[in-house]
């Protein structure tokens, strides 16, 4: 698989396509049984992913289990991220928390449950705006300098705070939104990590299985799917109006030869050399084709026509609700 370098001050090499694992422990119901998903884990590594994303809250604590077990006998093979960021009581995320001491406390049980000496990026999930963010990077700095995380990154946070961050201990990859019908990363985040020299992770590049074609307008979702509370998928016509960018997808993923999901992984993969896709899947087959995307080519010119296609289709709906909303961007 093709690799790709995320960061220019303290670079990290990954594959060119990712593994999301959000999937495996919540969000989208039925859940997995977990011997299940350590059995996945491990088929993925050997199909050749290398690049797993998790958090201390997915689960909370389920998904760097799963990892830590299945990954343990070949941890120098793979990387491995995960995140911290949110105070956890009694199985539940209750706020966010970024305190120092509240940083290393979720470092060390990461360390324990991924079984690992080192974690490869770690993020702050969510900035906490009751805890400077010099603060934040102060506090995994001294961890970076202690070996157990090498590099680290932060997630849907404002350019302002990642200018901050990435002054007291350069930001090696921030993670955010980005697809086909969600490209606000482009006007808001590409400028600043272009300067910066920082790589853009994008989670839910296939738009949580909407560009895949697999849902429809009247798809009903069990209520504790987290698309079930989303403007985007909660309003039928909402849903309807969106259509026209699966369309896009679908038209040339035709031309390309290739499934919708992976044109739409190629597409992300075309816009910078420095962004990389995570998809989440909890399927071999899927992650099989998911990889496969990397291979696929689009040309400067093809992807100028492209964009302007799809400048021209209107994308109705807000991504969050307003709670979901309310964690985005703090300061």
């Amino acid at each position: 698989m093709k690799e790709i370098i995320l960061g220019r001050e303290n670079p990290l090499t990954i594959g060119s396509v990712g593994l999301g694992c959000m999937g495996m422990v919540s969000e989208y119901p039925p859940i997995p049984e977990k011997k299940d998903m350590i059995r996945f884990a491990r088929e993925a590594a050997e199909c050749g992913e290398t690049f797993f994303d998790t958090a201390e809250v997915y689960g909370p604590y389920t998904g760097e289990e799963i990892l830590g077990e299945a990954l343990h006998e070949i941890r120098n093979h793979v990387v491995i991220a995960t995140k911290f960021g949110f105070r956890i009581q009694n199985g539940k995320s209750v706020g966010l928390d970024s305190r120092p001491e509240t940083i290393r406390k979720a470092v060390e049980g990461s360390l324990r449950r991924l079984k690992t000496d080192h974690i490869d990026l770690l993020y702050q999930h969510r900035a906490d705006p009751k805890v400077p963010v010099e603060e934040v990077a102060g506090t995994v700095a001294e961890l970076v300098k202690e070996g157990k995380v090498l590099h680290w990154g932060m997630s849907e946070v404002s350019v302002s705070t990642i200018r901050k961050a990435h002054q007291i201990l350069p930001l090696t990859a921030v993670q955010n939104e980005y697809s086909v019908w969600y490209r606000a990363a482009e006007e808001k985040y590409f400028p600043v990590l272009e300067e910066l020299g920082v790589g853009l992770v994008c989670f839910c590049p296939l738009g949580r299985g909407y560009l895949t074609g697999a849902l429809r307008p009247d798809t009903k979702f069990d209520s504790n799917d987290v698309r079930a509370r989303m403007p985007r998928f909660s309003d039928q016509k909402v849903m309807e109006e969106n259509m026209k960018v699966v369309e896009f997808v679908q038209k040339h993923a035709k031309e390309k030869g290739c499934t919708p999901a992976q044109f739409a992984l190629a597409w992300i993969m075309a816009q910078k050399p420095w962004i990389v896709p995570i998809p989440g899947t909890t399927k071999i087959d899927r992650l099989k084709e998911n990889l496969e995307a990397g291979s696929i080519t689009i040309t400067e010119e093809e992807l100028q026509k492209m964009n302007q296609e799809l400048g021209k289709i209107k994308i109705t709906g807000a991504r969050y609700n307003a709670q979901q909303e309310s964690l985005v961007e703090k300061e």
